[in-house]
């Protein structure tokens, strides 16, 4: 007589296993979930949102960086509790955005930032649920600029081969239009030094469409936003984002309700995640 083989349970694969009332039960809680396949797709990873394989299941309460950065996370957990602002009238009070920045590399900006983005997806999801709405395929997006402009170079490179340049301009278009279509997004590391003045155009287009449309939206830098003219109130950044762009507009859509959070100490990888 053989033993039945106990059922494999997915709340620990699933960023709404705190807000289920399912999470656990073999009948309930397995891979035939709609919820879970919505949220993290059949693969198990938030490929629609792009988030990365390694930070598909950091929430803010079990974020790596919670420990090493206790300022920025009283925050965080105040900021995540206006998220039901999403459901209401377009003329209510707006979610902030927020800008994560640290001269420092890996201090725990992106993990942060992702921790974010994936409590805002589980709230979007459990929210549309319990208001009987249909939640959006889409509800936040993930966009690493620097590999975003890795692909633009990729395709404008001079006698690229077009089975090269055709997939990273196809990457390039389909990135560009998720993040400025997403109802909450991520934009990381967008301080990076040499951009073209047309990866700069379409970075701006991104930025400016999702202020315009009241998008909530977390960036992470290494570089303060200020304004030419102004001091960026420590003598630690040698740059800032005027430094990098070169004139105040995308600087002042960035801060345009936004809240700034500098992120202490030194490089943790090799302890934590980035």
């Amino acid at each position: 007589m053989t033993q039945e083989q106990p059922k494999v349970t997915l709340e620990n694969e699933c960023i709404l296993a705190s807000r289920c009332k399912t999470a656990g039960l073999p009948a309930k809680c397995n891979a035939m979930c709609a919820a879970h396949a919505q949220v993290h797709s059949a693969t198990g990873r938030h490929t629609l949102a792009n988030v990365p394989q390694d930070y598909r299941l950091v929430m803010a309460g079990n974020s790596p960086a919670r420990e090493s950065q206790p300022k920025v996370y009283r925050n965080i957990d105040g900021y995540i509790a206006t998220f039901d602002r999403q459901f209401e009238a377009a003329e209510g009070t707006p979610i902030k955005s927020l800008y994560l920045v640290s001269i420092a590399p890996g201090t725990g900006k992106t993990t942060t930032a992702v921790a974010v983005l994936n409590e805002y997806i589980a709230h979007h999801y459990a929210g549309c649920r319990k208001r009987g709405l249909t939640p959006a395929k889409r509800p936040g997006y993930f966009l690493d600029v620097t590999a975003w402009q890795a692909d633009y170079n990729e395709f404008n490179r001079p006698r690229v081969p077009d089975e090269i340049a055709e997939p990273a301009a196809k990457r390039y278009y389909n990135a560009m239009q998720h993040a400025k279509e997403a109802e909450f997004a991520v934009l990381d590391d967008i301080g990076v030094r040499d951009y073209t003045d047309q990866f700069r155009a379409d970075l701006h287009a991104v930025i400016n469409h999702r202020v315009t449309n009241r998008k909530p939206s977390v960036y992470t830098s290494n570089l303060p936003i200020v304004h030419r003219g102004e001091k960026s109130g420590t003598t630690a950044y040698n740059l800032d984002l005027y430094d990098v762009f070169g004139e105040d507009r995308l600087s002042d859509r960035i801060r345009d309700l936004c809240h700034e959070l500098p992120f202490e100490g030194e490089s943790k990888r090799g302890k934590t995640r980035k």
